[in-house]
């Protein structure tokens, strides 16, 4: 499956049924009209026997993909987590991620390392898929669904899971910038501070960025670190 490309936001497929615990009333005894009692819920450690089939195409724990809505993956996480403790299915669902990597985030002439969802809204789960597995999933809340065509979840490749592991291990932080190229800068340290000018170029690498600055009448380029720009 191809991987969605980070620090975009994915739009979200249409959320069908919610993603809340299903429940079913149970039997229970006749009771007078004068008497108001709520049918009983099914436990939320059952689960049922009248499960949809689910394609399985690989044998064993594979990688899997679950929607949420962006902002809440702490949450989904924990919920499942929860679930698969409660419902009694730790051989079968043996880790859920959420791919982060730390990133420097330059504004105001600060620098500051936050903490960066990689896919926002993706969460990872490695599980043996079964209808049991696929059920405890499918039906924690804020979950809208696997990745994947209806009931058949796509597992992840080696490939993609090995790219993903290496960018969460990457010992040197990535840097984010508030600016482009091609748009118009203050510079705010340094010799030329206070100049503006516009961007010609970007090293995400180097943490480096030209900037073309009127000096003398003439377009000069300016190399500068990302700490001594900001937009304009």
């Amino acid at each position: 499956m191809d991987l969605p490309e980070p620090q975009e936001q994915l739009e979200q497929e249409p959320m069908g049924e919610q993603a809340e615990e299903q429940s079913a009333p149970a039997d229970v005894a006749p009771v007078a009209s004068s008497s108001r009692r709520k049918p009983a819920r099914r436990s939320e450690t059952q689960i049922p026997a009248d499960l949809p089939s689910v394609e399985v195409t690989v044998e064993g724990p594979a990688w899997y993909v679950i929607h949420c809505y962006s902002g809440y993956e702490n949450k989904v996480r924990h919920n499942l987590e929860q679930r698969i403790e409660t419902m009694g299915m730790k051989d079968k669902i043996f880790d859920v991620v959420i791919p982060t990597q730390e990133e420097i985030e330059v504004k105001d002439g600060k620098r500051k390392t936050v903490e960066r969802h990689i896919f926002p809204g993706y969460v990872l789960v490695n599980l043996a898929l079964s209808e049991e597995s696929w059920y405890v999933v499918r039906n924690t809340p804020g979950v809208t669904g696997f990745v994947g065509m209806g009931n058949n979840p796509t597992p992840l490749r080696p490939e993609e899971v090995a790219q993903i592991v290496k960018r969460m291990e990457a010992e040197a932080p990535t840097v984010k910038v508030t600016f482009k190229v091609g748009e118009r800068v203050r510079i705010v340290d340094g010799p030329f501070n206070d100049f503006r000018g516009m961007v010609s170029e970007i090293d995400m690498e180097r943490t480096k960025v030209r900037v073309m600055v009127s000096f003398f009448g003439r377009e000069t380029p300016v190399e500068l670190d990302f700490l001594q720009v900001e937009k304009a």
